[in-house]
């Protein structure tokens, strides 16, 4: 081979990969760069957990990673301890709090993006019980999560005509179905697609009674001295994800009623 062609053709190829590497260099930089957004939850399906592959996953972690990359912030989950929320948020070591989160009775709480989903606070019981309407937990004891809506719900007897005899308050839904299962408890009460979720995948006969505890608006809790513009692009952002479908093809995923998650149960056409 001629020197100068064979000199040319270790140059071209010395140009292409330096070429490939300062574009992976620049790319990774970029991803570095990127502003952080550590948002906090704790295990709850399907909305937060880990996978198989030890990955957070669920309907949140997907709709906040989309929602990150269309703001060009990179997201960063942590899993907390739901009833220390507050400390979480406060001391900043997190961001904000993301995990089917209720903002009802919570408006002046937080500083909120959203709402961008619905959902409804229901009791389930173990398919036998003799528990069909609220009427029927008058003097039975129920199981909750900490620091959650139906906590305080049944705690100040704010559900119309039921007046319960215990209250056990549990750190995590895993725990308040075991309670349930075993018949340490009554009935429980949640949310109805993290219930459901437990109801396909656990071993157990359970259902959930006629009635809605209460019908509520999931967001995202910011800080009340937050950066309103980060706040507000956020909820400019989840708007937009309604609105283009991609929150309603991740929530069937999970086989959601997706009617009622995006409207609440309005038909969209009104």
């Amino acid at each position: 081979m001629n020197i100068k062609l064979k000199n040319f053709t270790v140059f071209l190829l010395i140009s292409v990969i330096f070429l490939f590497s300062g574009c992976a260099e620049n790319k990774k930089s970029e991803n570095s760069e990127l502003p952080a957004l550590t948002i906090g939850s704790d295990i709850y399906p399907p909305y937060f957990y880990m996978d198989d592959s030890g990955n957070f996953a669920g309907i949140d972690v997907e709709i906040a990673t989309e929602a990150c990359k269309r703001l060009k912030i990179k997201p960063e989950f942590k899993q907390i301890t739901w009833q220390n929320k507050d400390s979480f948020l406060d001391d900043g070591s997190v961001d904000c709090l993301w995990g089917s989160f209720s903002m009802n009775g919570r408006e002046n709480d937080y500083t909120w993006a959203g709402p961008y989903l619905h959902s409804r606070q229901v009791v389930v019981v173990n398919s036998s019980s003799g528990i069909h309407t609220f009427a029927d937990l008058n003097g039975k004891n129920i199981a909750v999560q900490n620091a959650s809506k139906p906590e305080k719900l049944f705690l100040t007897d704010s559900v119309d005509g039921v007046c319960v005899n215990k209250v056990y308050s549990f750190p995590s839904m895993t725990n308040v179905f075991a309670a349930l299962k075993k018949g340490y408890v009554d009935a429980a009460a949640g949310h109805e697609t993290a219930f459901r979720d437990y109801m396909r995948n656990i071993n157990g006969d359970f259902r959930i009674i006629d009635g809605v505890l209460l019908a509520s608006e999931l967001g995202v809790a910011f800080k009340k001295d937050a950066d309103n513009k980060t706040v507000g692009e956020l909820s400019a952002v989840l708007d937009e994800m309604r609105c283009d479908g991609t929150i309603k093809s991740i929530i069937e995923k999970y086989d959601i009623d997706a009617d009622y998650a995006l409207n609440g149960g309005l038909s969209s056409e009104k």
